[in-house]
């Protein structure tokens, strides 16, 4: 009998490369429980393609938590200072997820969208320039965090200033509402949610400080209109913030490895036999950065031959579904060619396919090959100077150190 493989992405082996398991599980187990964190693991494109298209059996409360267990009465003191984090836009579902999600649909057109590329151009070519001197960095830190969370400040009308603390709040409203962690770290994440709500209220209260162009005035515009309290409203900017940045710096390192572990493909891009279009797509696809996130059963349900019942927990496993050799052909392969773009799930589907999709893959367009053209002879650092997130959802890197070729001091222009 052959044995039940065992789901655990926070591994040192899966960490390194998922993918045999998760072929394995759409072979031998397309629907696993996972018994250590109690979720139904959902690895088939078909079996995440019916889950994401029926929200009345598969709600998306807690949709980005692990678990669903109450918080420490120590978190929930902290928390108590700020309000409620959901209803948002990831975790509502049916009218209220509507609301929520009108409110900035006409943000997102593909015009104002297309009406960003110079400012994204701009910002990453500013950031390249601090460092391209140097000959290293770890691209991250330096590149690929800072961009997406600049553009969404500018959208948002948040001063420059601040968006280093708009990263270290929302990184650690992710990690609060992934729900892992030790008390005492979960305690101070608390702390900074809350000190990230009072400063978007703060915004809202006041929306000309975010200039009359702004998202936060539009919304605050829009909010009395259609009877939006600014806790909602609120609630809408920080889901902005986060989701506006993690999947394209994740994206930004998946790309920059997988092209440069893959010669012939980054010669094929370097050389305009590929478009950057085409490369967005296979990296999204090849290394999905939200590997996954949850629904939970609302009635009795079968699915790929499992019983579910209400309250069951399910998985939606994108980036396995982004691999399954049943939609795409030899799906293991990085290959920068045109592919069935409609079976794409890096950025979901349905009525929580993500708003921000068209602009993350601009900036995807722009960011990775500017850095091949502005570093030459780009490439990894040596073994042990990458580290992967240990995230059970996402999939992408807590520092990356790329080296390039830099002039020789003689050589160097006066």
């Amino acid at each position: 009998m052959t044995a039940t493989p065992t789901f655990d992405p926070t591994s040192d082996d899966q960490l390194a490369d998922p993918y045999p398991l998760y072929a394995r599980l759409r072979a031998q187990c397309p629907v696993l429980h996972d018994q250590d964190r109690d979720i139904w693991i959902l690895t088939r494109h078909e079996d995440v393609v019916r889950v994401v298209h029926d929200p009345e059996t598969f709600s998306s409360e807690s949709a980005v938590r692990i678990t669903a267990g109450p918080e420490s009465d120590e978190v929930k003191q902290v928390l108590a200072e700020g309000w409620s984090l959901t209803p948002n836009l990831t975790e509502s579902d049916g009218e209220e997820h509507t609301r929520l999600r009108v409110a900035v649909n006409r943000v997102f057109t593909p015009r104002r969208v297309a009406a960003l590329e110079p400012f994204v151009r701009d910002t990453a070519e500013d950031l390249i320039a601090r460092f391209a001197e140097d000959g290293s960095t770890d691209i991250i830190e330096s590149y690929a965090w800072p961009l997406p969370l600049m553009v969404m400040a500018r959208i948002l009308g948040v001063p420059p200033r601040d968006v280093p603390l708009l990263r270290q709040w929302s990184s650690n409203w992710l990690k609060l509402s992934v729900g892992t962690g030790e008390p005492a770290e979960r305690v101070d994440w608390a702390r900074d949610v809350v000190a990230m709500q009072h400063y978007v209220m703060a915004l809202l209260d006041d929306p000309h400080r975010a200039g009359e162009d702004s998202l936060v005035s539009s919304l605050a515009r829009y909010g009395i209109e259609q009877r939006l309290d600014h806790v909602e409203l609120m609630r809408i900017v920080m889901n902005l913030i986060i989701a506006g940045h993690v999947t394209v710096t994740r994206a930004i390192g998946n790309g920059l490895v997988t092209l440069l572990e893959n010669p012939a493909q980054l010669a094929a891009l370097r050389s305009g036999q590929a478009s950057a279009e085409t490369m967005v797509e296979e990296t999204l696809r090849y290394e999905s950065p939200v590997q996954g996130l949850f629904r939970t059963v609302t009635r009795e349900t079968e699915l790929g031959g499992r019983h579910l019942r209400p309250g069951d927990r399910v998985m939606v496993h994108r980036g396995s579904a982004n691999r399954d050799a049943c939609v795409f052909e030899d799906p293991d392969e990085f290959a920068l060619r045109t592919r069935p773009g409609r079976h794409q799930m890096a950025f979901g589907r349905g009525v929580h396919a993500c708003l921000g999709a068209a602009l993350a893959r601009l900036q995807l367009r722009v960011a990775i090959p500017l850095l091949l053209d502005r570093l030459p002879g780009l490439r990894l650092g040596p073994t042990g100077s990458r580290t992967r997130e240990r995230l059970v959802i996402a999939r992408g890197f807590e520092e990356l150190h790329l080296h390039w070729n830099t002039p020789h001091p003689r050589e160097a222009a006066p």
